[in-house]
């Protein structure tokens, strides 16, 4: 039996996924309603520029007080999607305080005080959802939180950032440059005016240490990530990848260790081979791939961002969140039982591709093949060219640790036959 009296909804951010979770709060009110038991009412919309013109909402609704209206104490559940650390933290503090659940898509909040703000919802006896915080319209947070609860995740590894991944995409297809590719992305919207959040890995990074938390019932913040930005993968980078049946990807990498007793978090361009199902992702498109104990290898792909499948994904935990309002009962919150330790970098352990500049003359191989000896690092293959004194040797690793590449291409460096260290990428995804 329907509830006749509406659940209160107020709106923080109105913006292009706020503006569309209100139109779709409009024109899907029947069916929203049917599917919570309960009708839903667009309560209040805070916005910094209220003389805005905003379809389908009533004026009276809209505020500039946004503080005001997370304390007015008969709104059920507070939507956010005004990003970034403050006020969204306070506001949302601020609405568990006086009795709202809460819906956010704040992605860098959450990855930075997520322990803090579960710890918020729980004293409080209330919601904190956050789907479209992670890859857009794409289910992820909810199958690794909940419908993956019984088995066991060992690996996370994703294309997160629809702008970083059309770009590189746009790369590989056409051969385009960096910036020629970044000046297409911009033209066509999917790059903001300053891309540095999407380019330098921060977005990725963020939404890293979300999944990584959640796969691995662990508390990993945004500066346990590290993070690589893409800025500096060229051409040749993708004529190097391709003669090894390979494409590039800026990918976030999950990994609980061999041994079960830490896990790493990464976000970094890297060679992933075209028999891998992340490298036929193209466009701004998102994919992770996970792999679990019982369940075995998982894809989850689809559209990462966008005012639409953004507003998808917020609409999916209202409609959550507002039926545990009605049963009178809170959906999971934080699990970090595991308490497992977050390792450095150093200490991760994969495949490298390394583009060295080098003399063209007899005994370089050999000097550079001991190099890599002395510090540990096997080589697979090995790959050189010359012409008129100078050469290009490409070397591919088996796998190694971090600690130990940087070992070793700083040795490199002080060869008189190295000239320079061209490129280093990470090969991933075997």
């Amino acid at each position: 039996m329907m509830r006749t009296r509406p659940l209160k909804v107020a709106l923080l951010g109105c913006g292009v996924v706020g503006s569309e979770v209100a139109r779709i709060m409009t024109t899907h009110a029947a069916d929203l309603a049917a599917r919570i038991g309960a009708p839903v009412e667009l309560a209040g919309v805070a916005v910094r520029r209220p003389d805005k013109v905003r379809e389908g909402i009533a004026p009276e609704l809209v505020t500039t007080d946004a503080t005001a209206l997370v304390k007015r104490g008969d709104i059920d559940v507070i939507i956010e999607v005004i990003g970034g650390i403050e006020p969204a933290r306070t506001l949302i503090t601020t609405a568990f305080e006086h009795g709202a659940s809460v819906v956010s898509a704040n992605k860098a909040l959450l990855a930075q005080d997520g322990a803090a703000l579960h710890a918020a919802a729980e004293e409080h006896g209330r919601d904190l959802y956050y789907e479209a915080a992670v890859a857009g319209a794409i289910p992820l947070i909810r199958p690794l939180r909940e419908s993956l609860a019984g088995d066991k995740v060992n690996r996370v590894l994703g294309i997160v950032n629809g702008t970083t991944n059309f770009i590189l995409d746009k790369m590989d297809s056409t051969g385009a440059g960096y910036q020629e590719a970044l000046d297409e992305a911009t033209a066509l919207g999917y790059a903001e005016a300053d891309p540095t959040a999407d380019v330098e890995g921060f977005d990725a990074a963020a939404k890293a240490a979300i999944l990584a938390g959640i796969a691995f019932h662990t508390r990993v913040r945004l500066d346990d990530v590290y993070r690589e930005g893409m800025t500096e993968v060229t051409a040749a980078d993708f004529a190097s990848a391709k003669e090894m049946g390979c494409t590039i990807k800026l990918l976030a990498i999950c990994e609980r260790a061999a041994d079960g007793g830490s896990v790493t978090a990464r976000v970094h361009p890297a060679m992933i081979p075209l028999t891998h199902p992340l490298a036929s992702v193209r466009g701004a498109y998102n994919a992770v791939f996970v792999e679990s104990d019982a369940s075995g290898q998982l894809m989850f792909y689809g559209p990462g961002a966008g005012g639409s499948p953004t507003a998808s994904a917020v609409l999916g935990d209202l409609v959550a969140v507002c039926r545990n309002r009605l049963s009178g009962a809170t959906g999971p919150g934080e699990s970090a039982y595991a308490a497992l330790p977050v390792s450095s970098m150093g200490e991760v352990v994969t495949r490298y591709h390394i583009s060295l500049d080098v003399a063209d003359k007899p005994g370089v191989l050999a000097q550079v093949a001991t190099v890599f000896a002395e510090h540990g690092v096997s080589i697979d293959t090995v790959r050189q060219q010359g012409k008129d004194g100078e050469a290009s040797l490409v070397v591919v690793t088996h796998r190694a640790s971090d600690a130990a590449l940087n070992g070793t291409v700083e040795a490199l460096r002080k060869l008189d036959t190295v000239r320079g260290v061209a490129s280093i990428m990470r090969v991933e995804g075997e």
